[in-house]
């Protein structure tokens, strides 16, 4: 079987000495590995095609137990990424918790431009990360079909107060009368309203508005510590690079 389609490239291993093993994030195929024969040599046009974070058409080959790379060709290499260590490491990011989420051998034309669309704003500088990183973060939990269930409060209903909490374990919201009628002591997030309104922003809005919206740069910490802490406990992992990311920011 022969397909091409258009990915990005989400983790690269060298084998060998002249060989890669990659794994991209394609439109029609989700997460798939490939083999690319020779794409170590930087005089093979497959070289700059099947690096990290470079969006290229690739023509796939089915293999026994992974797919043979015999053509690819960069689309975007997103160059502006290099000029901070924090975007760089982002990206990285995004690419590891894509492998660990995002469909495979199904399509996955959503979650692609969701994270093709991060990283341009990243790279032109359009945007702050901490704005770009919780929205991508909640997209792809909801894609993946973990959308939380923030709308109101689980116990009572009510939609909005000046302070309710945020339960990463379940993804629910509560508001801070029922937290106290309740005795409710499990692990919280303590929301205003504007991090509220941002946090549905993320996981509600309309693909094409997704990244526009603002939150005072106070409440940018809160909104992001959310986000990190739901996957945490959803996905039962913690993610290497974003360690990383948040040992420099």
């Amino acid at each position: 079987m022969k397909f091409i389609t258009n990915g990005l490239i989400i983790k690269e291993q060298n084998i060998g000495e002249k060989d890669k093993l990659v794994t991209a994030l394609t439109e029609s195929h989700g997460v798939v590995k490939g083999f690319a024969h020779g794409a170590k040599d930087i005089k093979s046009p497959k070289c700059a095609a099947t690096g990290l974070l470079c969006y290229s058409r690739l023509t796939l080959h089915q293999g026994r137990e992974s797919y043979i790379i015999g053509d690819a060709k960069a689309l975007k290499i997103f160059s502006g990424l290099r000029n901070s260590i924090e975007n760089m490491y982002a990206a990285q990011y995004f690419c590891e918790l894509a492998g660990a989420i995002c469909p495979k051998e199904q399509p996955a034309n959503e979650q692609l431009r969701l994270i093709l669309n991060a990283l341009y704003l990243l790279s032109e500088g359009k945007l702050p990360l901490g704005i770009v990183k919780p929205c991508v973060e909640l997209r792809l939990m909801c894609l993946a079909g973990y959308m939380p269930d923030i709308m109101m409060c689980r116990e009572c209903g009510e939609y909005e107060k000046d302070r309710m909490f945020f339960l990463p374990r379940t993804g629910q919201l509560l508001c801070a009368d029922c937290r106290e009628s309740t005795g409710d002591d499990s692990f919280r997030v303590s929301l205003n309203r504007s991090v509220l309104h941002a946090l549905r922003h993320c996981c509600y809005a309309d693909s094409d508005k997704l990244f526009s919206f603002t939150i005072p740069a106070d409440d940018i910490r809160s909104l992001n510590f959310c986000s990190e802490e739901y996957i945490r406990f959803i996905l039962e992992r913690d993610f290497k690079t974003l360690k990383f990311l948040k040992t420099i920011m």
